[in-house]
């Protein structure tokens, strides 16, 4: 079954996020399965534990990666925005979501085990994203330098992360909210609005 010796280690991990990515996103991370990964690859799943440890660190570095993918989009949906670039910034923030909500949702949902800790490379692909919006949250305070500003860019990206995820899960339809991230938009508004 196994190709042991046709990849070196990082070509094995990057080949297991590609493939769990995949699946990821067709299954959602309930129905999530490291032999499935495995057998796509063509490898056992005793591998990807020789590569990664657990199983919570593949999921891991698949949620890794979904960010880098979340921050290109974020830099691709900015460059083409026009000027209002924290519009820009919500609207791509739902637009991935909806487009990926399997991907998106097990960034939330995946926990590691108690006592694991993400790996160095895991943060700092995921602090490219939260470095992209605090970078234009920056650019539109009073006080670019503001004390507090990283705090604060992060707590608009937990309101907007709100309305998101009522969206994904269907629970502003129940609401009537026809214009989520418009709303989005508002509160983040209003909140900068008020630095000033």
């Amino acid at each position: 079954m196994g190709r042991r010796s046709d990849h070196t280690r990082d070509e094995l991990r990057a080949l297991f996020i590609a493939e769990g990515h995949r699946l990821l996103a067709e299954q959602g991370l309930a129905r999530f399965s490291g032999r499935e990964v495995a057998k796509r690859a063509g490898y056992s799943v005793g591998t990807i534990y020789n590569v990664f440890g657990s199983l919570d660190r593949l999921i891991a570095g698949i949620n890794s990666h979904t960010f880098l993918l979340w921050a290109e989009f974020l830099r691709e949906r900015l460059e083409d925005g026009g000027e209002d670039r924290i519009k820009s910034l919500v609207e791509a923030y739902f637009d991935f979501a909806l487009a990926h909500p399997n991907l998106w949702s097990a960034i939330y949902d995946h926990r590691l085990t108690a006592g694991e800790e993400l790996d160095q490379s895991d943060h700092e692909q995921r602090a490219k994203l939260t470095s992209i919006v605090e970078d234009e949250v920056r650019a539109v305070l009073p006080d670019p330098a503001m004390p507090g500003a990283a705090r604060f860019a992060r707590s608009l990206i937990a309101t907007v992360h709100g309305h998101c995820s009522y969206v994904v899960t269907g629970t502003f339809a129940l609401l009537d909210e026809n214009d989520p991230a418009g709303s989005a938009l508002a509160r983040v508004r209003e909140s900068i609005s008020a630095q000033a």
